[in-house]
């Protein structure tokens, strides 16, 4: 009948235990004996002979659930605590972002105020990209959908001023601003520098009215990007409200995407629609006519000359 590897294992440890026994008490004879050799001869050989054959392997599976297990929770442990400690990055850099973008500071009336005051320029952006695809469609297909190719092209002649002049108009608004904070002594008294905000702003918006309709609407997405900058800096350095710079964001951002969108559309239909008269064929027009009329006046004066003499 085979042993088991566990009673082998017993048998193996008592064994070893009494020959360390038996060693540490006849230490001091085992040195000065003759026989000493013999004996510890005889004593390895038959320690040997009673030694069962143990395989490295069972001492190995017998430590190895318990490593395992501790790899295991180990490696676990600090799996969740990356995870918490990155959830809690991202959730912090979230609360960042949305203090960043809030606008719950923003009082409701300039709020509500300032989204309609962009809804004329977004009617006239959207407009613009509806009459050019009516345009496109027209000289393709020989007739638009619901307007035809010339009442479209009438239409958008009609609106180049409609959002041209608006944009002014708000440009001068927003410069403005400026005077009545300083008026107010808002975060303090700054006088030609924070003037000079109000006095920049129409005069750079006004003079767009004399454009073409794409270098008046560039002008004023550069003067709206410029005066965004200003009214965020005003805010970070408490010359103005401390929403105002986010309130500013929100509006620029709407003003400047239906710039972009308008400029797209008359991309479309450059080659389509005949160019308006610029500033200088409207001087040029005027020029001529103030001539004409000389000439009409000198041939009247000349004709009436002629009659007196009969």
């Amino acid at each position: 009948m085979k042993s088991s590897p566990a009673a082998m294992l017993y048998r193996n440890t008592a064994a070893r235990s009494v020959l360390r026994a038996i060693s540490s008490s006849n230490a001091s004879v085992a040195r000065s004996s003759m026989g000493a050799p013999i004996f510890k001869a005889q004593l390895t050989s038959s320690a040997r002979a009673v030694r069962p054959a143990i395989k490295p392997s069972f001492a190995l599976a017998a430590h190895k659930p318990v490593t395992t297990a501790l790899v295991r929770f180990a490696s676990s442990s600090a799996k969740d605590d990356e995870n918490v400690d990155m959830m809690a990055g991202m959730k912090a850099e979230a609360q960042v972002i949305k203090d960043t973008f809030s606008l719950k500071d923003v009082p409701k009336e300039a709020m509500a105020l300032g989204m309609a005051g962009v809804i004329p320029y977004l009617a006239t952006s959207l407009e613009t990209v509806y009459l050019s695809y009516e345009i496109n469609r027209a000289a393709a297909l020989g007739d638009g959908l619901i307007f035809s190719g010339q009442s479209a092209e009438l239409m958008l002649h009609m609106l180049e001023p409609i959002q041209v002049g608006y944009g002014a108009v708000i440009l001068s608004f927003l410069g403005a601003v400026h005077w009545g904070l300083e008026w107010a002594g808002y975060g303090g008294k700054f006088g030609y520098r924070r003037y000079a905000a109000g006095v920049l702003a129409p005069a750079v918006a006004w003079p767009t009215l004399l454009f073409p309709t794409e270098y008046a609407l560039i002008t004023q997405f550069l003067a709206f990007t410029f005066l965004y900058y200003n009214d965020a800096r005003a805010a970070a350095t408490g010359r103005a409200p401390h929403w105002y710079g986010m309130y500013r964001f929100v509006l620029t951002f709407v003003v400047g995407a239906s710039i972009v969108a308008t400029l797209i559309g008359r991309e479309q239909i450059q080659a389509t629609v005949k160019s308006e008269h610029t500033i200088k064929d409207k001087i040029n027009a005027l020029i001529f006519l103030q001539k004409k009329e000389k000439e009409e006046a000198e041939a009247r004066r000349k004709a009436e000359l002629g009659q007196d003499e009969e």
